[in-house]
């Protein structure tokens, strides 16, 4: 089976205040090992992009107002992780956005417990106590975050994939 990893960015923490995906990364690799296959899309909200949600991504309402929306892209995104195992960092905070997306637009939700693995789950498993942010995974392993100066998608993706 290969595995995705997956990130995605948002307007904003809460799927009841109808915040909504602005950016979705897919890396997928087999066996862990990169297939070079990727699924990237900026995702226009179909909402206002709060100030403090652009200070953390850098993704503003004028930059994806001409983005393609969620359900443009839907069937693509669900042809490229089906029958995939997803490995996510916090998974039930993007499987619960994706959810959320889904069920605007009447398609079936991705089940929670199939096929995903939450990293944050396993770190704090495995390092009780100890903060288990991604970038504090990654000092641990001692992987280079020098590029993230703001949250990506794309480039979480990476970095999860070498912390995993």
């Amino acid at each position: 089976m290969n595995e995705i990893f997956l990130d995605t960015e948002t307007t904003g923490l809460l799927t009841r205040e109808d915040h909504r995906i602005v950016e979705i990364a897919c890396i997928e690799t087999k066996n862990l090992i990169p297939t070079k296959k990727i699924f990237y899309k900026l995702i226009n909200p179909e909402r206002e992009v709060p100030e403090e949600a652009t200070k953390i991504h850098g993704y503003s309402n004028s930059m994806l107002e001409k983005e393609a929306t969620f359900k443009e892209i839907a069937n693509e995104l669900i042809k490229f992780i089906s029958g995939k195992k997803l490995i996510i960092h916090n998974a039930p905070f993007d499987i619960g956005f994706l959810n959320h997306e889904f069920k605007k637009i009447n398609m079936r939700l991705l089940d929670k417990e199939k096929n995903v693995v939450d990293t944050l789950e396993l770190a704090r498993s495995k390092y009780p106590g100890s903060s288990n942010s991604l970038d504090n995974l990654c000092k641990k392993f001692n992987i280079d975050i020098s590029k993230r100066t703001k949250h990506n998608a794309l480039l979480d993706c990476e970095l999860l994939r070498k912390v995993y």
